[in-house]
């Protein structure tokens, strides 16, 4: 995929040097990601623009409103109207009457991912805390929608990060999760997603993000195969750079 916009990670990336950090690609990173120096009262006023071009970044992200959504709602309605008229069903039967309201307000939730921002929910919970071990969150429940058929994807993320000095409330992992997931997603985005939010918010020495997930799409219509998974993972940082370090989380996940 091509990327329009290219923002630098820290100052002293180089856009020909990827081993020096990951330059941020339209909310993405690309390639390994080094943590920065630790910031201090001193820190140089370079480094102090470049994290905060990032983190503006973030307040960007919300692309639709509460009003947005009660403005949007009559055409959505009208929208599955013509759905259900194209199947061949008659819209005025009794159990269809309220289907294009109910159907309409099931994708706005569903898609509830576009009205919220990650900057609003870590704000108040990023703690300074002396602990340099690894920190997991396995197991978080994800639903999620198919941007290319529009049916459900579902299943599991796995959440490792090695603090530098700072944590993020544990809960709000399981929320980073729940925004990016209620948008139309493919597996691959949403877990680079997770990754990078959490790099930004925190500059951890690593983050490592494993998806295990169910595509309707597969299972309902195509090659329709019941039991077919798929995995995908990032890895940043010491997760991408220490093998040691990358056994350790994934063995714990799997424990």
């Amino acid at each position: 995929m091509e990327h329009s916009k290219k923002t630098k990670y820290s100052s002293g990336d180089r856009k020909d040097s990827p081993a020096d950090g990951g330059a941020v690609l339209n909310g993405h990173f690309d390639g390994m990601v080094k943590r920065p120096a630790v910031a201090s009262p001193a820190a140089e006023p370079g480094s102090h623009r470049a994290t905060s071009s990032v983190m503006e970044s973030w307040k960007e992200e919300r692309t639709r409103s509460l009003e947005d959504n009660e403005m949007s709602l009559p055409s959505l309605a009208a929208a599955y109207t013509t759905i259900l008229r194209g199947l061949g069903e008659d819209p005025q039967r009794q159990g269809l009457l309220k289907t294009p309201w109910r159907a309409a307000t099931a994708m706005q939730f569903f898609t509830k991912g576009y009205q919220e921002k990650i900057i609003d929910v870590l704000n108040d919970a990023i703690f300074d805390e002396d602990h340099d071990e690894m920190v997991i969150v396995k197991d978080i429940d994800m639903f999620s929608m198919c941007e290319h058929h529009l049916v459900p994807i579902f299943g599991r993320v796995h959440i490792g990060y090695l603090p530098n000095k700072r944590v993020l409330g544990l809960s709000k992992l399981a929320r980073i999760v729940e925004i990016y997931s209620r948008r139309l997603q493919v597996q691959e985005r949403l877990t680079k997603q997770i990754a990078v939010a959490i790099t930004e918010a925190l500059q951890p020495t690593g983050v490592g993000v494993v998806v295990e997930a169910t595509h309707m799409c597969m299972v309902m219509r195509g090659v329709q195969k019941m039991n077919s998974k798929t995995v995908t993972s990032t890895m940043l940082g010491v997760f991408r750079e220490d093998p040691k370090t990358r056994d350790e989380f994934l063995t714990l996940i799997r424990s």
